[in-house]
């Protein structure tokens, strides 16, 4: 009975960490990928374009997204963030993706295996279930502000 309870206890640690995130808006739910997906999309961003360090540029999307909720006032200055943020990763091949801002040296699971259709880093995160990450950001930020609430990472 013990080493069934063990069993299960590891079975949920290890499923936890890769966990799925999504993006709420009102009563919609916009799928991202497992948290260490969504971590590389803030580590990349951070680490190639904040010099002075993690919020620094985008601090909406770096500091409020990230924790877990843009208020409704917040939305239109993440829409302009992420728009900066897509124009200058388009400049960025994928090597240099970042998959843990903490350590550098960790790799994507997949490594350099990825699909010829992903040219630079602004089309490089796709979500779980195939969208582009930009597309689905500027999905839940109209639906947050067609509905009058808050975007919340979840």
């Amino acid at each position: 009975m013990k080493r069934l309870a063990i069993a299960f206890l590891l079975l949920f640690v290890s499923i936890s960490s890769y966990a799925g995130v999504a993006l709420h808006a009102a009563s919609r739910s916009f799928e991202i990928g497992t948290s260490s997906f969504f971590y590389c999309f803030f580590s990349t961003v951070s680490a190639n374009l904040e010099p002075k360090g993690w919020g620094s540029r985008f601090p909406v999307l770096m500091k409020s997204l990230y924790s877990g909720t843009v208020d409704l006032s917040d939305l239109p200055r993440l829409h302009d963030e992420l728009s900066v943020v897509q124009t200058e990763l388009k400049k960025l091949p994928p090597s240099k993706v970042v998959w843990d801002f903490k350590d550098r040296q960790a790799r994507p699971p997949w490594g350099d295996k990825i699909s010829e259709k992903i040219t630079d880093l602004s089309n490089y995160f796709v979500t779980s279930d195939g969208k582009d990450l930009f597309e689905v950001f500027s999905s839940a930020i109209a639906e947050a502000e067609r509905a009058k609430s808050s975007v919340k990472v979840e």
